[in-house]
């Protein structure tokens, strides 16, 4: 009889996707960081860059991969200085909550209960509206009201209002290769990822206290990845996700 880690990695292995969490719980790791480089950090500055997030084309077609997206970007005629995977997705490589592109919501806001990463509530979305970007609980954040025009919803929340998330604890053995963006008081954008394994506390503490981050969201976990050239880290993965967040060089009007 396979082994039970066994069976989940080729049930995970035949679905299309939507696998973040069982690959998460497969890829839990010993709590150890990279000790010269523990964490890669970009820091996005609004005056001289953009972010953008990318599903799919113009047709209506996934990009599914950074390369994908990169080729695009560069294409427009867009400078790229990063890409990342934008929070957690669902079979089918479908965002598991809000999504807003340019200002359409092509996923609505996620308030349901669940299991995963995604539901750890508080979860909270990433906004960019025209005032700048923010980071805001998903219970009290209103498509209506909010003029976002770029969105993604992901969980947990890491930090809010200077405050970590109340389930984290101290000095817990569950840890992984993590991924968030957090927003400072000044408006600047951070994206941090780890190199090795760390717990949730852990990750969330380095945001707020050494990132300076009053706010801070997860993206996800042992699938996650950065391709930023100028940090030396180049990663044209194969690997699918569905949202990605692109940063881009203010040297002109990004295409949408």
């Amino acid at each position: 009889m396979l082994p039970a880690k066994r069976i989940i990695l080729l049930l995970c292995l035949a679905m299309t996707a939507g696998c973040s969490s069982l690959r998460q719980t497969l890829k839990n790791r010993p709590c150890v960081l990279e000790p010269s480089q523990p964490y890669d950090v970009l820091v996005i500055d609004p005056a001289v860059h953009h972010i953008r997030l990318y599903w799919k084309d113009p047709n209506g077609n996934p990009f599914l991969t950074l390369g994908a997206v990169e080729d695009w970007v560069l294409a427009q005629g867009d400078s790229l200085i990063a890409l990342t995977n934008g929070g957690i997705y669902e079979p089918g490589y479908v965002p598991s909550g809000l999504f807003i592109d340019n200002g359409h919501i092509a996923v609505p806001l996620n308030l349901r209960d669940g299991k995963g990463n995604f539901y750890l509530k508080p979860n909270g979305v990433f906004a960019l509206t025209r005032h700048g970007a923010r980071i805001v609980e998903s219970s009290i954040f209103d498509t209506e009201e909010d003029t976002a025009i770029y969105a993604l919803q992901s969980g947990p929340l890491l930090v809010s209002n200077g405050n970590i998330h109340p389930a984290f604890q101290d000095g817990s053995q569950n840890c992984r290769l993590r991924s968030g963006i957090g927003v400072r008081t000044d408006g600047t954008i951070v994206l941090a990822i780890t190199n090795g394994a760390v717990n949730f506390h852990d990750f969330a503490t380095f945001l707020r206290d050494r990132l300076g981050c009053s706010d801070a969201l997860y993206l996800d976990g042992a699938i996650s990845t950065l391709h930023a050239p100028t940090l030396g880290r180049f990663e044209r993965t194969r690997r699918r996700y569905a949202g990605i967040l692109a940063v881009l060089a203010r040297n002109k009007t990004p295409s949408p």
